[in-house]
């Protein structure tokens, strides 16, 4: 990497190399029987150049030709991409342990135990089809750059996927848990899983309206899409933010407190710097209701006038290859804090509502302005605070900033879920409709 930056040095103003390692072994069982091991090595490189204002980038997973990448990323600057901003100088980070040692004693054979284990408890105690996935996980990532900047980090995590599907439909209740050393699912958890299947196996009808919606972990991705869009620094650069000019203002209410924690070292995942090398920080976006923040990268910290918040990552909404992609504004490590009910509680404070287990459709809707009309998959009909069963073709529907207006209570615990950490949350007033 060194010779590679000195050779950019000599033909650009500016230049930064990012190097990705990640390595993972799975395994999955399918229908309660082991359906496939896979392991994989992967390593790859992108180059980043700046010359008189333009950007240009490069990336390989096989570095051949130090000359041929390099003049790659000199002739992409005929896209005449302006990048009127400089690499960071980064030199002091945060210390964090997100490498455990202990991560090596996870193996195919004990990942094969473990799922044979759960598969037993879930065919002996349900009619699902089950899907099981455990794996393991180690990045190793480094970024150097032409300011003098050189970080590295290594991060490992195991964790299980595990889904209970209602026979003749894909709709089922799914679960991840995941930490930084080897574990075991406690009985607990798999008992109550089995619990919530086994009360929700009969399909009910209910009328459309507006109820309460218990937004569960595994769907709050739906309402976390949403307000990463708004509070997001291109959002506001492009003025398709609905909050761009509400700083300082309650726009939800005072129950939220959304923020982004990557300096979290208790979890896996924790990072101290961002893809470009800038330290990263604890921010609140939101608190207790009120607007306090938007998150930059590089980029469009410099469009507004603002300093990186260690907010710049190779990544999208709709994920992708880490290694072809290029910085962008994104909230890496979302939670919204947690309140002080049980799931339980939660659950009995339902006079007639819908547990938003899954969803489909996420993606549809106004994205930016906030907007969204998901399908229920699975969706937990409740009546007197007891699950009397599931419902299907219902829809459910609304405005983020709106639904997060009408919270009634927010689960004691977080969850790793996609997306983030997020606790369940249970809101009054939403728009349903059924077939």
């Amino acid at each position: 990497m060194e010779k590679l930056l000195n050779m950019a040095r000599k033909v650009c103003d500016q230049a930064e190399i990012y190097y990705c390692e990640p390595t993972s072994s799975e395994v999955m069982f399918q229908k309660g029987e082991l359906h496939d091991i896979e392991s994989q090595f992967q390593s790859g490189m992108a180059l980043r150049i700046i010359k008189d204002g333009k950007l240009g980038f490069s990336y390989t997973k096989n570095l051949i030709d130090r000359e041929e990448f390099i003049q790659n990323a000199l002739d992409s600057l005929k896209g005449g991409v302006q990048a009127p901003y400089d690499f960071p100088h980064t030199s002091e980070l945060p210390t964090l342990k997100t490498y455990n040692e202990h991560i090596n004693e996870v193996t195919s054979s004990s990942m094969v135990e473990n799922c044979t284990r759960i598969t037993e408890i879930f065919i002996k105690n349900t009619d699902a089809e089950i899907e099981i996935v455990a794996y393991k996980e180690v990045l190793n990532q480094r970024i150097i750059n032409s300011q003098g900047t050189d970080v590295h980090s290594k991060i490992g995590s195991t964790g299980y996927w595990l889904s209970l599907v209602y026979p003749g439909g894909g709709a089922g209740i799914s679960r991840v848990y995941e930490e930084k050393i080897p574990f075991s699912v406690s009985r607990n958890i798999l008992d109550n899983l089995v619990k919530m299947y086994n009360d929700s196996s009969k399909v009910v009808t209910i009328p459309g309206g507006k109820m309460k919606i218990l937004f569960m972990p595994g769907s709050m991705y739906t309402l976390l899409w949403r307000l990463h869009s708004g509070t997001s620094a291109k959002s506001i650069y492009e003025e398709i933010s609905p909050i761009k000019k509400d700083i300082g203002t309650q726009i939800v209410s005072e129950a939220i407190t959304f923020y982004n924690d990557p300096l979290d070292d208790e979890v896996p995942g924790a990072r101290s710097f961002d893809d470009e090398g800038v330290p990263t920080k604890k921010m609140n976006i939101i608190e207790k209701g009120v607007l306090k923040n938007f998150f930059y990268d590089i980029n469009y910290a410099q469009k507004l006038s603002k300093q990186s918040t260690g907010h710049g990552y190779r990544a999208s909404m709709w994920g992708g290859d880490t290694i072809t992609m290029k910085p962008t504004p994104r909230l890496a490590h979302p939670r919204i804090a947690p309140g002080e009910k049980s799931f339980e509680e939660l659950v009995a404070m339902m006079d007639k509502g819908i547990i938003l287990d899954g969803v489909m459709g996420a993606h549809s809707g106004n994205i930016p302005n906030g907007d969204y009309s998901v399908g229920v998959s699975p969706g937990l009909y409740v009546e007197k605070g007891e699950i009397v069963g599931r419902v299907k073709d219902v829809m459910v529907a609304g405005n983020v900033y709106d639904t997060l207006k009408k919270v009634v209570a927010i689960e004691n615990k977080l969850h790793t879920c996609w997306g983030g950490r997020m606790p369940a949350i249970l809101c009054d007033s939403i728009s349903v409709s059924s077939k």
